[in-house]
């Protein structure tokens, strides 16, 4: 997610301060993806050094308004045309956690899983019972975010699914590993799949 690019583009529609671009960014995504308001002035303060906004007129609270530029103005632009490119490889706790629970000898990897698809479960309830109507603007934009963290939580519990089928298939102690023997080399670590 690209605060920089999603607090760039607020800032489209006029000039806006701090607790205000973290307000409307909250309002816009529902909260679920909360900023603390020293990310929010870090990434302004990037972006002024970036010539995409600058600081504007302060208040009689002293409130110092945050204005976009022309550059800004094209960054919000090119980032609205473009596609959204997913990282290579992963960086998945859950797939990490579960690759290597797999290959540990004494570990009961359908307990590790029960107890994910437990916790899964909870939160996809818990995502599904605050999903809001959307009636107007703001809620039409709580329920996009909200849908699509509704079903990578369905996806997450499908994976479980095909994780158990793919471990039924093989006996526990085919897939436990002992510790290499072989020393490793020294240098770059060999590159992460594509």
């Amino acid at each position: 997610m690209s605060v920089r690019q999603s607090l760039l583009a607020i800032l489209d529609q006029g000039p806006c301060y701090g607790y205000q671009l973290r307000s409307e960014f909250d309002r816009r995504t529902g909260s679920t993806w909360p900023l603390n308001v020293g990310q929010i002035y870090n990434t302004l303060e990037r972006l002024e050094r970036d010539g995409l906004v600058a600081r504007g007129a302060v208040d009689e609270h002293g409130h110092v308004y945050w204005e976009i530029t022309p550059a800004g103005r094209a960054e919000v632009r090119t980032w609205l045309d473009r596609p959204v490119e997913r990282g290579h490889g992963t960086r998945d706790e859950l797939a990490v956690k579960l690759a290597v629970a797999v290959t540990l000898p004494g570990v009961d990897v359908a307990r590790v899983i029960r107890h994910q698809r437990t916790a899964s479960l909870a939160r996809l309830t818990r995502l599904n019972d605050a999903r809001q109507s959307a009636d107007g603007p703001e809620q039409l934009s709580r329920s996009l975010v909200a849908d699509s963290v509704i079903f990578a939580a369905e996806a997450e519990l499908r994976w479980l699914d095909h994780i158990e089928q793919r471990l039924s298939e093989h006996p526990q102690h085919a897939l436990q590993l002992e510790l290499s023997t072989e020393r490793p080399k020294r240098g770059r670590p060999a590159k992460a799949l594509a």
